[in-house]
Protein backbone atom coordinates (compact mmCIF):
# COMPACT_ATOMS: atom_id res chain seq x y z
CA UNK A 1 0.00 0.00 0.00
CA UNK A 2 1.28 3.36 -1.08
CA UNK A 3 1.97 6.58 1.06
CA UNK A 4 -0.64 8.10 -1.30
CA UNK A 5 -3.77 5.69 -0.73
CA UNK A 6 -3.30 5.66 3.06
CA UNK A 7 -4.25 9.53 2.88
CA UNK A 8 -7.38 7.89 1.55
CA UNK A 9 -9.64 7.30 4.62
CA UNK A 10 -12.08 5.17 2.47
CA UNK A 11 -8.83 2.70 1.49
CA UNK A 12 -9.24 -0.77 3.89
CA UNK A 13 -6.13 -2.21 4.85
CA UNK A 14 -5.79 -6.09 5.12
CA UNK A 15 -2.45 -7.06 7.09
CA UNK A 16 -3.62 -10.93 7.01
CA UNK A 17 -2.83 -10.34 3.12
CA UNK A 18 0.81 -11.33 3.24
CA UNK A 19 0.83 -11.21 7.19
CA UNK A 20 2.54 -7.91 7.02
CA UNK A 21 2.80 -7.27 11.10
CA UNK A 22 6.26 -6.09 11.34
CA UNK A 23 8.02 -2.63 12.18
CA UNK A 24 7.58 -1.39 8.43
CA UNK A 25 4.34 -0.68 8.44
CA UNK A 26 1.32 1.45 10.14
CA UNK A 27 -0.83 -1.15 11.85
CA UNK A 28 -3.82 0.86 11.02
CA UNK A 29 -3.63 1.79 7.18
CA UNK A 30 -0.43 -0.01 6.18
CA UNK A 31 1.92 3.36 5.42
CA UNK A 32 5.31 2.78 5.87
CA UNK A 33 6.83 3.80 9.07
CA UNK A 34 9.72 4.58 11.47
CA UNK A 35 11.29 3.22 14.34
CA UNK A 36 9.84 6.18 16.14
CA UNK A 37 6.58 5.76 14.69
CA UNK A 38 4.76 3.68 17.07
CA UNK A 39 1.60 3.85 19.95
CA UNK A 40 1.61 2.11 22.99
CA UNK A 41 -0.83 -1.33 23.30
CA UNK A 42 -2.07 0.09 26.57
CA UNK A 43 -2.89 3.50 26.60
CA UNK A 44 0.28 5.67 28.64
CA UNK A 45 -2.84 7.28 30.55
CA UNK A 46 -3.99 3.51 31.56
CA UNK A 47 -0.09 2.48 32.20
CA UNK A 48 0.24 5.53 34.24
CA UNK A 49 -3.36 5.79 35.91
CA UNK A 50 -2.55 1.64 37.02
CA UNK A 51 1.40 1.63 37.45
CA UNK A 52 1.50 -0.63 34.81
CA UNK A 53 4.74 0.08 33.14
CA UNK A 54 6.47 -2.69 34.71
CA UNK A 55 4.58 -5.05 35.07
CA UNK A 56 4.47 -8.33 33.14
CA UNK A 57 2.57 -10.60 31.08
CA UNK A 58 3.44 -13.79 29.78
CA UNK A 59 2.80 -14.65 26.15
CA UNK A 60 1.52 -18.17 24.47
CA UNK A 61 5.49 -19.13 23.73
CA UNK A 62 6.02 -18.35 27.59
CA UNK A 63 8.11 -15.09 27.09
CA UNK A 64 8.16 -12.63 29.89
CA UNK A 65 7.08 -8.75 28.37
CA UNK A 66 6.01 -5.84 30.16
CA UNK A 67 3.38 -3.73 29.50
CA UNK A 68 5.32 -0.82 28.29
CA UNK A 69 7.26 -3.24 25.84
CA UNK A 70 3.76 -3.76 24.08
CA UNK A 71 3.50 -1.47 21.16
CA UNK A 72 2.58 -1.41 17.51
CA UNK A 73 3.60 0.88 14.27
CA UNK A 74 1.19 3.40 13.77
CA UNK A 75 1.99 6.56 11.44
CA UNK A 76 1.79 10.10 13.00
CA UNK A 77 -1.15 10.90 11.26
CA UNK A 78 -3.43 7.68 12.69
CA UNK A 79 -1.85 7.93 16.03
CA UNK A 80 -3.04 11.63 16.07
CA UNK A 81 -6.15 11.31 13.97
CA UNK A 82 -7.64 8.15 15.20
CA UNK A 83 -5.70 6.70 18.09
CA UNK A 84 -5.23 9.52 20.45
CA UNK A 85 -8.73 11.15 19.95
CA UNK A 86 -9.61 7.44 20.84
CA UNK A 87 -7.37 7.08 23.66
CA UNK A 88 -8.79 10.52 25.26
CA UNK A 89 -13.00 9.66 25.10
CA UNK A 90 -12.52 6.68 26.98
CA UNK A 91 -9.96 7.99 29.63
CA UNK A 92 -11.93 11.10 30.13
CA UNK A 93 -14.98 8.26 31.00
CA UNK A 94 -13.00 6.00 32.81
CA UNK A 95 -12.22 8.53 35.14
CA UNK A 96 -15.93 9.38 35.96
CA UNK A 97 -16.41 5.55 36.23
CA UNK A 98 -18.68 2.68 35.32
CA UNK A 99 -21.72 4.84 34.31
CA UNK A 100 -19.81 6.95 32.04
CA UNK A 101 -18.33 4.02 30.80
CA UNK A 102 -21.59 2.19 29.84
CA UNK A 103 -22.69 5.47 28.28
CA UNK A 104 -20.08 5.24 25.58
CA UNK A 105 -21.43 3.54 22.36
CA UNK A 106 -20.82 -0.27 21.64
CA UNK A 107 -18.67 0.86 18.59
CA UNK A 108 -16.48 3.26 20.91
CA UNK A 109 -15.91 0.50 23.09
CA UNK A 110 -15.48 -2.02 20.62
CA UNK A 111 -12.36 0.04 18.78
CA UNK A 112 -10.61 0.86 21.99
CA UNK A 113 -10.90 -3.04 23.52
CA UNK A 114 -9.72 -4.30 19.63
CA UNK A 115 -6.80 -1.68 19.23
CA UNK A 116 -5.46 -3.89 22.89
CA UNK A 117 -6.48 -6.71 21.34
CA UNK A 118 -4.80 -6.56 17.80
CA UNK A 119 -1.08 -4.98 19.71
CA UNK A 120 -1.18 -8.07 21.90
CA UNK A 121 -2.33 -10.19 18.79
CA UNK A 122 0.62 -9.38 16.70
CA UNK A 123 2.93 -9.53 19.55
CA UNK A 124 2.03 -13.32 19.54
CA UNK A 125 2.20 -13.54 16.13
CA UNK A 126 5.63 -12.10 15.92
CA UNK A 127 7.25 -14.40 18.32
CA UNK A 128 5.71 -17.48 16.80
CA UNK A 129 8.55 -16.96 14.03
CA UNK A 130 11.02 -17.02 17.07
CA UNK A 131 9.58 -18.41 19.73
CA UNK A 132 10.90 -19.17 23.06
CA UNK A 133 8.47 -21.79 23.65
CA UNK A 134 6.37 -23.50 20.69
CA UNK A 135 2.40 -22.83 21.50
CA UNK A 136 0.62 -26.02 21.75
CA UNK A 137 -1.66 -24.15 19.24
CA UNK A 138 0.22 -21.86 17.22
CA UNK A 139 -2.44 -19.12 16.11
CA UNK A 140 -0.75 -18.61 13.16
CA UNK A 141 -1.61 -22.38 11.71
CA UNK A 142 -5.00 -22.54 12.59
CA UNK A 143 -6.85 -21.44 9.46
CA UNK A 144 -10.34 -20.78 11.04
CA UNK A 145 -8.56 -18.49 13.66
CA UNK A 146 -6.91 -16.64 10.94
CA UNK A 147 -10.52 -16.09 9.41
CA UNK A 148 -11.82 -14.79 12.92
CA UNK A 149 -8.81 -12.71 13.44
CA UNK A 150 -9.44 -11.31 9.32
CA UNK A 151 -13.00 -10.65 10.10
CA UNK A 152 -12.69 -9.02 13.10
CA UNK A 153 -9.70 -6.64 11.61
CA UNK A 154 -12.11 -5.45 8.63
CA UNK A 155 -14.42 -3.76 11.08
CA UNK A 156 -11.55 -2.39 13.49
CA UNK A 157 -10.96 -0.74 10.31
CA UNK A 158 -13.89 1.31 11.78
CA UNK A 159 -11.18 3.41 14.01
CA UNK A 160 -9.90 4.77 10.47
CA UNK A 161 -12.39 4.50 7.77
CA UNK A 162 -16.06 6.06 8.32
CA UNK A 163 -17.45 3.21 8.91
CA UNK A 164 -21.04 2.58 10.12
CA UNK A 165 -22.49 -0.44 10.67
CA UNK A 166 -25.84 -2.06 9.04
CA UNK A 167 -27.86 -3.14 11.67
CA UNK A 168 -25.71 -4.60 13.63
CA UNK A 169 -23.02 -4.53 16.48
CA UNK A 170 -19.37 -6.77 15.89
CA UNK A 171 -19.24 -7.39 19.11
CA UNK A 172 -20.92 -8.53 22.40
CA UNK A 173 -19.54 -6.44 25.18
CA UNK A 174 -20.68 -6.15 28.86
CA UNK A 175 -19.60 -3.24 31.55
CA UNK A 176 -20.34 -4.73 34.87
CA UNK A 177 -19.80 -2.97 38.20
CA UNK A 178 -18.00 -4.26 41.08
CA UNK A 179 -18.66 -4.19 44.31
CA UNK A 180 -15.77 -1.56 45.65
CA UNK A 181 -16.49 -2.56 49.08
CA UNK A 182 -15.49 -6.14 48.51
CA UNK A 183 -12.32 -5.34 46.02
CA UNK A 184 -8.70 -4.51 46.20
CA UNK A 185 -8.02 -4.93 42.58
CA UNK A 186 -7.88 -2.03 40.57
CA UNK A 187 -6.60 -3.04 37.29
CA UNK A 188 -6.93 -6.84 35.77
CA UNK A 189 -6.38 -7.84 32.04
CA UNK A 190 -7.27 -11.18 30.15
CA UNK A 191 -8.02 -12.50 26.85
CA UNK A 192 -8.30 -15.66 24.97
CA UNK A 193 -6.66 -15.01 21.73
CA UNK A 194 -8.02 -18.06 19.81
CA UNK A 195 -11.85 -16.93 20.51
CA UNK A 196 -11.28 -13.23 20.87
CA UNK A 197 -12.66 -12.93 24.17
CA UNK A 198 -10.92 -10.04 25.79
CA UNK A 199 -11.70 -8.45 29.26
CA UNK A 200 -10.44 -5.42 31.08
CA UNK A 201 -10.54 -4.01 34.55
CA UNK A 202 -10.93 -0.78 35.24
CA UNK A 203 -11.05 0.27 39.14
CA UNK A 204 -15.52 -0.93 39.92
CA UNK A 205 -15.25 -1.17 36.25
CA UNK A 206 -15.38 -4.52 34.48
CA UNK A 207 -15.52 -4.47 30.41
CA UNK A 208 -15.89 -8.08 29.12
CA UNK A 209 -16.08 -8.59 25.25
CA UNK A 210 -16.55 -10.79 22.28
CA UNK A 211 -14.57 -9.30 19.42
CA UNK A 212 -16.06 -11.06 16.51
CA UNK A 213 -19.89 -12.36 17.15
CA UNK A 214 -22.14 -9.53 15.44
CA UNK A 215 -23.43 -9.38 19.34
CA UNK A 216 -25.01 -13.35 19.54
CA UNK A 217 -23.51 -13.74 22.74
CA UNK A 218 -24.95 -10.47 24.31
CA UNK A 219 -28.17 -11.26 22.67
CA UNK A 220 -27.76 -15.06 24.20
CA UNK A 221 -26.74 -13.54 27.73
CA UNK A 222 -29.29 -11.11 28.18
CA UNK A 223 -31.35 -12.31 30.79
CA UNK A 224 -27.72 -13.16 32.88
CA UNK A 225 -26.60 -9.32 31.53
CA UNK A 226 -29.97 -7.65 32.98
CA UNK A 227 -29.95 -9.38 36.51
CA UNK A 228 -26.18 -8.77 36.78
CA UNK A 229 -26.50 -4.93 36.78
CA UNK A 230 -26.21 -4.39 40.03
CA UNK A 231 -22.70 -4.11 42.18
CA UNK A 232 -21.17 -7.33 41.62
CA UNK A 233 -18.89 -9.12 44.55
CA UNK A 234 -15.10 -9.77 42.29
CA UNK A 235 -16.31 -13.78 42.75
CA UNK A 236 -19.29 -13.11 40.76
CA UNK A 237 -17.44 -10.91 38.44
CA UNK A 238 -15.37 -14.13 37.52
CA UNK A 239 -18.22 -15.89 37.15
CA UNK A 240 -19.99 -14.12 34.20
CA UNK A 241 -16.45 -13.71 32.64
CA UNK A 242 -16.39 -17.40 32.49
CA UNK A 243 -19.30 -17.42 30.97
CA UNK A 244 -19.07 -15.10 28.02
CA UNK A 245 -15.17 -16.94 27.32
CA UNK A 246 -16.55 -20.62 27.90
CA UNK A 247 -19.86 -18.58 24.99
CA UNK A 248 -16.93 -17.75 22.38
CA UNK A 249 -15.56 -21.16 22.77
CA UNK A 250 -18.12 -22.86 21.69
CA UNK A 251 -19.71 -20.16 19.29
CA UNK A 252 -19.51 -22.11 15.72
CA UNK A 253 -19.90 -19.17 13.55
CA UNK A 254 -17.85 -16.32 11.83
CA UNK A 255 -19.32 -13.67 10.35
CA UNK A 256 -18.66 -12.16 6.70
CA UNK A 257 -18.80 -8.73 6.28
CA UNK A 258 -18.97 -6.91 3.10
CA UNK A 259 -18.37 -3.10 2.72
CA UNK A 260 -20.93 -1.37 0.43
CA UNK A 261 -19.93 0.71 -2.67
CA UNK A 262 -19.92 4.03 -1.58
CA UNK A 263 -22.27 6.47 -3.28
CA UNK A 264 -20.71 9.33 -5.14
CA UNK A 265 -20.90 12.48 -1.76
CA UNK A 266 -21.03 9.84 0.79
CA UNK A 267 -19.57 10.48 4.15
CA UNK A 268 -19.23 6.94 5.08
CA UNK A 269 -18.79 3.27 4.04
CA UNK A 270 -22.12 1.03 5.25
CA UNK A 271 -20.61 -2.57 6.03
CA UNK A 272 -23.24 -5.51 5.50
CA UNK A 273 -22.77 -8.69 7.57
CA UNK A 274 -23.25 -12.03 6.66
CA UNK A 275 -23.35 -15.44 8.23
CA UNK A 276 -23.31 -17.94 4.95
CA UNK A 277 -23.50 -21.22 7.35
CA UNK A 278 -27.02 -21.22 7.90
CA UNK A 279 -27.96 -24.93 8.36
CA UNK A 280 -25.54 -25.21 11.33
CA UNK A 281 -26.06 -24.58 14.65
CA UNK A 282 -24.90 -21.52 16.42
CA UNK A 283 -23.17 -22.84 19.21
CA UNK A 284 -21.79 -26.13 19.60
CA UNK A 285 -23.24 -27.71 22.31
CA UNK A 286 -22.90 -26.62 26.35
CA UNK A 287 -21.13 -29.17 28.08
CA UNK A 288 -20.95 -28.57 31.62
CA UNK A 289 -17.02 -30.27 32.85
CA UNK A 290 -15.59 -27.70 29.54
CA UNK A 291 -17.28 -24.90 31.44
CA UNK A 292 -16.47 -26.11 35.08
CA UNK A 293 -12.76 -25.83 33.55
CA UNK A 294 -13.13 -22.30 32.50
CA UNK A 295 -14.94 -21.29 35.91
CA UNK A 296 -11.41 -23.04 37.31
CA UNK A 297 -9.46 -21.02 35.68
CA UNK A 298 -11.65 -17.64 36.50
CA UNK A 299 -11.64 -18.48 40.45
CA UNK A 300 -7.89 -19.10 40.44
CA UNK A 301 -7.77 -16.06 42.96
CA UNK A 302 -10.18 -17.53 45.10
CA UNK A 303 -8.57 -21.01 44.95
CA UNK A 304 -12.07 -22.64 44.36
CA UNK A 305 -11.32 -26.85 43.48
CA UNK A 306 -12.80 -28.26 40.47
CA UNK A 307 -14.70 -30.85 42.91
CA UNK A 308 -16.44 -28.05 44.81
CA UNK A 309 -17.33 -26.08 41.49
CA UNK A 310 -18.29 -30.18 39.42
CA UNK A 311 -19.99 -31.57 43.11
CA UNK A 312 -23.16 -31.48 40.80
CA UNK A 313 -22.36 -32.38 37.26
CA UNK A 314 -25.80 -30.98 36.29
CA UNK A 315 -25.82 -28.05 37.96
CA UNK A 316 -21.56 -25.56 38.59
CA UNK A 317 -21.46 -23.96 41.20
CA UNK A 318 -22.57 -20.51 40.70
CA UNK A 319 -22.10 -17.23 42.64
CA UNK A 320 -25.13 -15.31 40.10
CA UNK A 321 -27.84 -17.31 41.09
CA UNK A 322 -29.23 -19.67 43.77
CA UNK A 323 -30.22 -22.89 43.43
CA UNK A 324 -33.90 -22.09 42.13
CA UNK A 325 -32.44 -19.34 39.35
CA UNK A 326 -33.13 -16.54 41.33
CA UNK A 327 -30.00 -13.57 41.19
CA UNK A 328 -28.25 -14.22 44.30
CA UNK A 329 -26.97 -11.50 46.50
CA UNK A 330 -23.31 -12.28 47.51
CA UNK A 331 -22.20 -9.53 49.93
CA UNK A 332 -19.25 -11.52 50.65
CA UNK A 333 -16.60 -14.52 50.05
CA UNK A 334 -16.57 -16.87 51.90
CA UNK A 335 -19.62 -16.86 53.28
CA UNK A 336 -18.88 -18.55 56.37
CA UNK A 337 -20.02 -15.77 58.79
CA UNK A 338 -22.86 -14.84 56.44
CA UNK A 339 -25.24 -18.26 57.95
CA UNK A 340 -25.91 -18.62 54.05
CA UNK A 341 -26.14 -21.81 51.73
CA UNK A 342 -22.79 -22.11 49.78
Amino acid sequence: MSASSALDDFTFYDPFDGMRFGPEQCFLCGTPTTPADFVPVFANWLMSRYNLHSRQIKLLDLSIVTYQDLRIPCCPRCRTKHVEPLETQVEAAAGKGVEALRSLDDKTLYLWLGKMFYGVLVKELLNELEPLAVPQYPLAENARMLRRFQAFFQCFQALRVPVEFEDFTPASIFVLEVDATQDDMPFEYDDDLSTLAFSIKLDNAVITACLVDNGIIQQAMRRVYQDANRPLHPVQVAEFKARVYYAAYILNVVPDYFPRSRKPGATHIEMDTLIDDITGDIFNPWENAAYGQSLLEMWKRWNIPLAEIMQDPEQPLSFLYEADGEPRQLTRYPEENQGNKK
